[in-house]
C-alpha cells in the first residue's frame, strides 16, 4: 500500500497528530488509533531510523537501575533516586513480560553474566538482593533464571574463563535478558497496524510549520521524497511530539518561547566475532573507571558488540555515527573485560551509533534517564504533549501514557478497535530464493512484501529496517543491487535508480557503520 498524496491531506482534522515515528511514537499511534481517534503519524525520515534503531537493542530486565555505575548505597541514601530506580526497575519487568507473551518472535533469548569481583564495587549479596527485588517487582514469566556461578562453574564456561582478574572473581551472576531482533522492525509493525485501524502513516514526511489556531494546531507537511508535491495544511486538535533528539526542534516551529526537554548522550556500539564457544553468553559490567555499565551482547550469527559510551553529544543530530575515539574506548573496555583476547581495529567488523533523547535537567550532567510526559501547555502549546527518555524497553507502557493523555484532553471522534500487537509475518514462500547465502532466513519475496505494503524510501529503509539485511554479519554489501533489482518493477527503479540505490547502500555503510580509520 503506497502512501498517500499530500493534496488528499490538505484541509484534513485529525484528533492527534503525532509527530515522530520512532518506536514510542508508533505505539502511541497504535494505541490511539485503537482507542477511536483520528491519528496521523509522520516523521521526517523513515519508521525508526533515529534513536530507536541505534539503541542497545536489550529488552532488559532493569538491573541497570539497581546496579548503575558507583555504590548501590547511593539509591538507599536517597530516597528520590531510589524510588526512580524502583519505578523504572518495575517499568522494565512489566515491558519484558509484556513483549515476550506476545512478541516472542521479535525476541532473543540470551545468557548475561554479572562478573563479582573482591573488594569490587558489588557484593555477592547485593546481587542476590538486587534479583529478589527484580521478582519482587515484576511478573514471575518469563523467569529470570538468576543463578551465582561460583568461580569454579564460571570457569567451565569459555565466555567467564575469560574474564579478567580470575584471582579475584568470587562468581558470576547469571541471568535470562532478551534482545530485540530487531527494535526498528517493532516499530514498522506498530505503524502498519495503526494504518490498518485507520491512521494516516507517512514517513519522509517532514513538519516545516506548526502554529496553534483555534483550539487546536495547523500542521504543514512537505513530501521528501517526491518534490512535485507541493506542501499542504491540515489540522489536528491534540499533538504528540515523539521526535526523540529532535523534539525541540519540533516545538520550536511554533515560533513561541519553549522550554528545552532534549539533552543527548551518544552511545556507540562495535561488532566483533568471538572465539568459539562464547555464542550466546554476554556480559553486564562497570567500565574500567567504575561510572558506567558496559555490555558484551551475543548478536545474530555468533557475533557480539561491545557497548556501550556514555558521552555528551553536542554534534549533528543528523549525522550520528561511532568515531575512532568511540570504538578506540570499545576497544579498550573489551580488552580490561577480556585481556587474554587481545582485539585490534583490525578485528572490529562494523559499528553504529546513537543519541539517547534524555531529558534536559540542570541537576543531571549527563541528563536525566527518567521517562516523562511533558504538558506543553506553560509553553503556549495546550493540549500537546512530548515524552523525552522513553527506553525502547517500555515503549508500549509509553505508548499508552501518551494515549492516555491526549484521552484526557478530548474524546476519540470514533469507536474503539482491537489492535494487534503480533508480529507482521512475510507470506510463506517457500520457493522463493534467499537474499543472502549466509543468512537464509531472509528470502527475495520479504523484499518484494515489504517493498508493496510498507512504504519504504530506499534500498537502506529495506535492508534496515523491513527485512534487518542489515543486520546480519556483512550488513548484504554483497547483495545490495541484487536486492534493488528485486524490488525495482515495484518501486518504478529504472537501471539508473538501481545502481544508484546500491552504491548509496554501500556508501550509507561505510558512513554510518563504519570501521575505525575509515571515512
Amino acid at each position: 500500500m503506497p502512501r498517500s498524496l499530500l493534496s488528499e491531506l490538505s484541509g484534513r482534522t485529525f484528533d492527534a497528530a503525532v509527530i515522530g515515528a520512532g518506536i514510542n511514537g508508533c505505539s502511541a499511534a497504535q494505541q490511539l488509533a485503537a482507542r477511536g481517534y483520528t491519528v496521523l503519524l509522520i516523521d521526517k525520515g523513515d519508521f525508526a531510523s533515529g534513536s530507536s534503531s541505534r539503541s542497545t537493542r536489550l529488552i532488559h530486565c532493569g538491573l541497570r537501575y539497581l546496579a548503575p555505575g558507583g555504590s548501590m548505597w547511593d539509591l538507599v541514601l536517597s530516597p528520590k533516586k531510589l524510588a526512580t530506580a524502583l519505578r523504572m526497575t518495575r517499568q522494565a519487568m512489566v515491558a519484558r513480560s509484556e513483549f515476550v507473551a506476545t512478541s516472542e518472535a521479535r525476541t532473543r533469548i540470551i545468557k548475561f553474566g554479572f562478573p563479582i569481583y573482591r573488594g569490587g564495587q558489588h557484593k555477592k549479596w547485593q546481587l542476590d538482593l538486587a534479583f529478589k527485588v527484580l521478582k519482587t517487582l515484576g511478573p514471575q514469566n518469563p523467569p529470570l533464571d538468576y543463578t551465582r556461578l561460583s568461580p569454579a562453574e564460571a570457569r567451565r564456561i569459555p565466555m567467564y574463563q575469560a574474564l579478567r582478574d580470575q584471582g579475584n572473581l568470587e562468581g558470576v551472576a547469571m541471568f535470562r535478558e532478551y534482545q530485540f531482533d530487531w527494535a526498528e522492525r517493532v516499530a514498522v509493525d506498530m505503524a502498519m497496524d495503526a494504518r490498518r485501524m485507520g491512521a494516516v502513516v507517512r514517513n519522509y514526511t517532514p513538519l516545516t510549520g506548526l502554529a496553534r489556531v483555534g483550539e487546536g494546531y495547523a500542521l504543514t507537511i512537505a513530501d521528501a521524497l517526491d518534490r512535485t508535491q507541493s506542501p499542504v495544511t491540515l489540522s489536528a486538535k491534540t499533538l504528540l511530539n515523539t521526535a526523540g533528539i529532535w523534539i525541540d526542534k519540533v516545538n520550536n516551529l511554533t515560533g513561541g518561547k519553549v522550554n528545552r526537554r532534549i539533552f543527548g548522550t551518544k552511545g556507540a556500539h562495535i561488532v566483533l566475532r568471538l572465539p568459539e564457544g562464547f555464542q550466546d553468553y554476554g556480559v553486564i559490567s562497570l567500565n574500567s573507571a567504575g561510572t558506567e555499565p558496559v555490555y558484551l551482547v551475543p548478536w545474530r550469527q555468533g557475533l557480539h558488540y561491545m557497548a556501550v559510551t556514555e558521552t555528551v553529544y553536542d554534534g549533528d543530530i543528523d549525522d550520528i555515527k561511532a568515531d575512532d575515539a568511540d570504538i578506540d574506548w570499545l576497544l579498550r573496555e573489551f580488552n580490561h573485560l577480556m585481556p587474554g583476547l587481545g582485539y585490534k581495529r583490525d578485528d572490529v567488523l562494523w559499528s553504529w551509533a546513537g543519541v539517547r533523547p534524555l531529558t534536559y535537567d540542570p541537576a543531571f550532567p549527563k541528563g536525566a534517564r527518567s521517562r516523562l510526559t511533558h504538558d506543553l501547555s506553560a509553553d503556549g502549546m495546550p493540549g500537546a504533549f512530548a515524552m523525552t527518555a522513553g527506553p525502547v524497553t517500555t515503549h508500549r507502557s509509553g505508548g499508552i501514557e501518551l494515549a492516555d493523555a491526549i484521552s484526557r484532553t478530548i474524546k476519540p471522534s470514533g469507536a474503539p478497535q482491537a489492535l494487534d500487537y503480533s508480529p507482521r509475518k512475510f507470506p510463506d514462500s517457500p520457493a522463493s530464493p534467499a537474499l543472502l547465502n549466509h543468512y537464509p532466513e531472509i528470502k527475495l519475496s520479504d523484499l518484494r512484501f515489504a517493498a508493496e505494503t510498507e512504504q519504504p524510501g530506499n534500498l537502506i529503509d529495506l535492508m534496515f529496517a523491513r527485512v534487518g539485511a542489515g543486520w546480519t554479519e556483512t550488513q548484504g554489501r554483497e547483495a545490495a543491487r541484487k536486492a534493488a533489482e528485486t524490488v525495482a518493477d515495484i518501486l518504478g527503479w529504472d537501471e539508473a535508480r538501481i545502481e544508484k540505490e546500491a552504491d548509496g547502500y554501500t556508501a550509507y555503510l561505510a558512513h554510518r557503520h563504519r570501521r575505525p580509520g575509515t571515512s
